[in-house]
Formats: structure tokens, C-alpha cells, sequence
């Protein structure tokens, strides 16, 4: 019997975009099969896009904000009403630099730092949506947000297209804006910037090197059968509690208690089933000399 229960990763190609990559792959699934996606892509952005199938999407709430790692462009000497190369851009007239002033900036970037978000975004302004008031004309103020920057390394300068393009591979946490992090190096280095390419490499436990096309996944299930990662991938570093018998297991059906041998109490851990699957998530509670494993959350 097949199982739809799991995550793919999935390198979303260009043009794209994340709710569009649900859509086609909506088409190989069972009618009522939820599905869901982790850390939305723009449609120029190519790269990781973790997205979660059936019980897979119940654990989406209990997951850790993970860090992101970027690979980006950006043109020196313009700037982008979008921030980036599909919006309107107008050249400022001043793209010469010292790579010397470059890399003191950039390290200037990294830790924590304060990011005014794009008006191209999803975020809201008085209920309405900043890219829908973007498009109106309308640009409102937007409150700075502290976002970490946990590493930012230049990779290369090409200087043999009309403007200055650099590469750059960021580490940084989840609610950064690339295209404002270029926007601000631009800015700081007196000659303007946009992004123009954005690939992610990271997200969390989800790297570019097990990703796998989309146009891949989309020949047929079989091919996603195969690269469908177990419910818990993305909790792997949380202890494991292993039900021992069809005691056990009808019990935890059932939402009961456990009486366990454990010594110290534990906010969260996974439980499988005995054939190695995620049967739910529980927590340890210890007193009066008996631990007891409470199921919080189970996954028929």
C-alpha cells in the first residue's frame, strides 16, 4: 500500500511559484490528502521547498523556526521598486566600488541587524496586503524588524556585464529579506543595489543537495514514492520512545497513558509504532516514582 504521509524536498524551479508547485503535485495525491508547504519561495527564486503530505502536516506547528541559507545575486548601480530584478529599475549612475569598502560592509551585516521589509511583500499594513498597496502606487512606512545574519560570505565579483554583479552566500534566520539585504549593501556602498537571482540552499534539515525537481515528482507516484522522507524528518534530534507491544500501541490509539521507564521529565518526544513510523507525539512526566508517557498528539 502506498503511504502519503511524509516530506518531499523539493528544488522549485523558476517561475514558480509555491502554491503552484502544491497545484501540480495535488494531482498525484488521493483527493483528501493534505498538503502543505514550509518557507514560501517567490516565483524568480529557485531551491529548497520542503512540503509536507498528510500526517506530515500536523507537525508543522510543533517545528523549530529553522535558519535559511541563500545563495544570491545582485546588480550594483541601480535600484528596484520590487527590490529586485522583475520590478522596475532605474540606474543610478554610480556603480565603481573598492572591494576592500564591499567586504567591511558586508561584515557589517552579520549578527543581528534591523531590516525594513520590502513594500513588495505579504506582509500587512492596516489589513491589506503591502504588494497590494504597492501596486496601487501607495508606499507606507514599514517598522524595522531584527533579523540574524549569522553568516554572509562574498563569493565572487564579475565585472564584465554593464553593471557590477556579486555573489553572495547567506546563513540567516527565518523572516530575512534577501532582496532587502541587497537593497541596504547598495545602499551603504553609495552606488544602489537589487538582487538579481535567489537561490535557497538550506532550509533547517532540508538541504539543495537531497532536493529533487519538480518536473521529477511529477512523472508519475512511484518516482515520489521514493523520495518521500519519514513524518519526523524535520524532528530527528528529539528523544524517541518505541512502543513495545499491541498493549502499548492500542493504548496510545486510545490516548492513554503509558507507564515507561524514564528518570526525568520530558516536555516532547516522538513515538513510533514497531514498525518504525510516527505513531504520535508525547511528553514524559515524572512523579511519585513512576514515569508516565501522556500522548499529546496521534497519528492513525
Amino acid at each position: 500500500m502506498l503511504s502519503w504521509h511524509g516530506f518531499l524536498n523539493i528544488d522549485k524551479p523558476a517561475g514558480f511559484t509555491s502554491a503552484d508547485v502544491l497545484r501540480r503535485l495535488k494531482k498525484l495525491l488521493p483527493k483528501k490528502n493534505k498538503i502543505g508547504h514550509l518557507g514560501t519561495l517567490d516565483p524568480m527564486a529557485t531551491g529548497v521547498l520542503p512540503v509536507a503530505l498528510g500526517n506530515a502536516t500536523r507537525i508543522i506547528s510543533l517545528m523549530e523556526k529553522n535558519r535559511k541559507r541563500y545563495l544570491a545575486g545582485m546588480c550594483l548601480g541601480g535600484v528596484s521598486d520590487t527590490e529586485d530584478a522583475w520590478g522596475h529599475v532605474t540606474l543610478t549612475g554610480r556603480s565603481d566600488f573598492a572591494i576592500s569598502a564591499l567586504e567591511g560592509i558586508l561584515q557589517g551585516f552579520t549578527g543581528q541587524i534591523e531590516q525594513v521589509p520590502p513594500m513588495y511583500s505579504a506582509l500587512h499594513h492596516q489589513g491589506r496586503r503591502l504588494y497590494d498597496l504597492a501596486r496601487r502606487g501607495q508606499v507606507v512606512e514599514r517598522a524595522p524588524r531584527k533579523v540574524n545574519i549569522y553568516r554572509l560570505t562574498l563569493l565572487d565579483i564579475n565585472l564584465t556585464g554593464t553593471l557590477p554583479e556579486i555573489k553572495i552566500d547567506v546563513s540567516c534566520s527565518p523572516g530575512t529579506y534577501i532582496r532587502s539585504l541587497c537593497r541596504d549593501i547598495g545602499e551603504q556602498l553609495g552606488a544602489g543595489a537589487y538582487m538579481n537571482s535567489l537561490r535557497r540552499l538550506e532550509d533547517g534539515p532540508f538541504g539543495i543537495d537531497g532536493a529533487v525537481a519538480l518536473e521529477t515528482l511529477l512523472s508519475g507516484e512511484q518516482e515520489l514514492q521514493k523520495v518521500l522522507l519519514p513524518v519526523d524528518y524535520p524532528l530527528g534530534d528529539w528523544p524517541l520512545y518505541r512502543l513495545q507491544n499491541d498493549q502499548e500501541e492500542n493504548w496510545l490509539w486510545h490516548g492513554r497513558s503509558l507507564a515507561v521507564d524514564y528518570y526525568e521529565n520530558i516536555p516532547q518526544l516522538r513515538i513510533h509504532n514497531r514498525q518504525g513510523e510516527l505513531a504520535g507525539i508525547g511528553r514524559i512526566e515524572v512523579g511519585h516514582g513512576q514515569a508516565w508517557l501522556i500522548p499529546l498528539r496521534v497519528f492513525h
